[in-house]
């Protein structure tokens, strides 16, 4: 697949005509697809009937379809489960707030969770619910994924990504966890966000993204 900030392309094939396909049009077909199959995918979230969530409809990730940045928590607050859009409230302020110091621009991001049912207890989910997760990383394909608290971790290493290495408990230290994408572990930002001390803990292990950005091709 050609870079998310690519260059270089072409065309041909059986009946194909001569006239060469920019990378812009390449780029919109990639773009078009992304946004169907997470259709596709949130249509089969809203009908799944594995996870005891009632009435309520299930949290979607939000963002850019194809995003260099994938953030990553484990479960959604009171503010996720009211607007059915992750990261939406404090973390999402504070994580806006977070990508202006560092140079990042939030329209290359793209957030989600890995229980996405508001269940009363996020154990109730169902293994088939979370594993979809694994489905959601395939479309989006990003170049980096937060992973935020012990938890996430956890559930990120058993879902058995294809080529993935398991990752480590290391706060603030870039991983490779597949050919393709790397990975960096923060706390839990919803349980960092109420006291100085894990407010620091946080940005210490968090800004070392905005390093890894910046070094990305612009191709």
């Amino acid at each position: 697949m050609p870079s998310k900030r690519s260059a270089g392309a072409s065309t041909g094939g059986p009946g194909a005509s001569n006239v060469p396909t920019t990378d812009d049009e390449i780029q919109e077909k990639y773009l078009e697809r992304a946004i169907r199959e997470l259709n596709q995918l949130t249509h089969r979230l809203q009908e799944c009937s594995h996870c005891p969530r009632g009435n309520l409809m299930p949290v979607l990730g939000s963002g850019h379809p194809q995003a260099d940045v994938m953030l990553l928590k484990f479960a959604p607050t009171v503010a996720e489960v009211e607007e059915g859009v992750a990261f939406y409230g404090r973390a999402g302020n504070a994580l806006m707030k977070s990508f202006k110091r560092l140079g990042i621009d939030p329209l290359t991001v793209y957030g989600t969770l890995c229980v996405k049912c508001p269940v009363s207890d996020p154990a109730l989910a169902a293994g088939e619910c979370v594993e979809r997760l694994v489905e959601e990383i395939a479309i989006v394909q990003p170049r980096c994924i937060v992973v935020m608290g012990e938890r996430t971790l956890q559930t990120l290493n058993e879902l058995g990504l294809p080529l993935a290495s398991r990752l480590e408990p290391t706060h603030g230290e870039l991983q490779g966890l597949t050919p393709s994408i790397d990975a960096l572990y923060v706390p839990d930002i919803d349980g960092a966000l109420d006291s100085e001390g894990p407010k620091r803990e946080f940005w210490s292990a968090f800004r070392v993204l905005g390093d890894w950005y910046a070094d990305l091709p612009p191709y």
